[in-house]
């Protein structure tokens, strides 16, 4: 029933995807209940020849037994939606786990700055790698990242990873995503930013660990020549 959202590529993803599910499932029984209801209700006490409207006040147990259940029913399915919630943000947001690769991002109108560690494995050193709008990583690494703004807020937003952050001016922001298949995947800035937010584009390259060491050698040849 979700098949229209994009592949996941990321180990957090499944959990944001199951929220998703969630929701999706209840809202769409509360909504068809709803609706039946309704459309039962127009049938049964439509307008008849000898049958006058009448008020009837919700003074007695039978009466507001139809706004007290359903709304219990709704507290109790919002309360699991928000528990579902916490796991997938407890994992992405709070237990950021050791990063076996550390990147900088920084958002300015209308493009993403990435720095990237050299050969080195060391981010602010020398040999860092600096690249506009290509983000490079290798498979199955989790990949830290401090997300900063020039200007106004963006939204880093990798909707393959299931991730979007906001990127706020004066803060340092970070994240994680640990991506689980090699390929090209689109990166968005999901926040109204200007102009030319629609332009504010760029793309994940996600590499095999020795196509991610190829990447780096090339990296230091452009620069030799």
């Amino acid at each position: 029933m979700l098949s229209w959202l994009p592949e996941n590529v990321s180990t957090y993803g499944g959990k944001i995807d199951g929220v998703f599910a969630l929701i999706y499932y209840i809202v769409g029984a509360w909504f068809l209940l709803a609706e039946g209801l309704l459309i039962y209700f127009v049938v049964r006490y439509r307008r008849k020849e000898g049958r006058k409207a009448a008020y009837v006040p919700a003074n007695d147990g039978k009466t507001l037994s139809w706004v007290l259940i359903p709304v219990g029913l709704v507290l109790l399915f919002d309360l699991a939606i928000d528990a579902a919630g916490a796991e997938a943000w407890k994992e992405v947001k709070l237990n950021l786990p050791p990063p076996g690769q550390t990147i900088r991002v920084r958002g300015r109108q209308f493009a993403w700055e990435f720095t990237h560690p050299g050969q080195d494995g060391q981010l602010g050193t020398p040999d860092d790698i600096q690249t506009l709008n290509q983000l490079h990583v290798p498979v199955a690494t989790v990949v830290q990242f401090s997300l900063e703004s020039s200007d106004v807020i963006h939204s880093f937003w990798l909707p393959f990873l299931r991730l979007k952050q906001d990127a706020v001016p004066g803060r340092t922001i970070r994240g994680w995503f640990e991506a689980t298949k090699a390929g090209e995947f689109p990166i968005g800035c999901a926040e109204i930013c200007g102009m030319g937010h629609g332009n504010m584009k760029g793309m994940l390259h996600v590499y095999s660990p020795e196509n991610y060491q190829a990447w780096l050698a090339s990296q230091y040849e452009e620069t030799e020549e």
